[in-house]
């Protein structure tokens, strides 16, 4: 139980650290396509005070944690499915096609929520 946990500890990990690494890069398009300055900070004049604008990191950063979380939850999800499959698969060979089908439609399912979460990473991204 301890080594399941540590590799699921560990492929949690990798995935927050891709999708840190990737929100600079998301950022950089981002502000590119809106003409926001290179620094990655926006100054808004407000009665003579400069503000410093951090929604486009904060925007990169969620967009980032929501796909991170959304396709290590799936990666999970899909490596358990297709174990226990393959498992009854070998208790019951006969039952192959209806085995095969029903891990194939779930696996489906689960890649529908991480597609999801993209389009919400995208919204984040483009719309807010």
């Amino acid at each position: 139980m301890k080594k399941k946990f540590t590799r699921l500890f560990a492929a949690f990990a990798v995935f927050m650290i891709l999708g840190f690494l990737s929100a600079p890069m998301v950022y950089a398009a981002t502000a590119a396509s809106s003409g926001s300055s290179a620094a990655g900070e926006d100054y808004l004049e407000d009665e003579g005070s400069a503000i410093i604008d951090d929604s486009a990191d904060s925007k990169a950063y969620a967009a980032a944690i929501a796909i991170g979380l959304a396709s290590a939850g799936g990666a999970i999800g899909m490596a358990i499915a297709i174990g226990k499959s393959v498992e009854g698969i070998a208790r019951q060979p006969e039952a192959d096609d209806k085995i095969r089908t029903q891990s194939m439609l779930g696996l489906v399912f689960i890649e529908t929520a991480i597609i999801y979460a993209l389009i919400v990473a995208i919204l984040i991204i483009f719309v807010l």
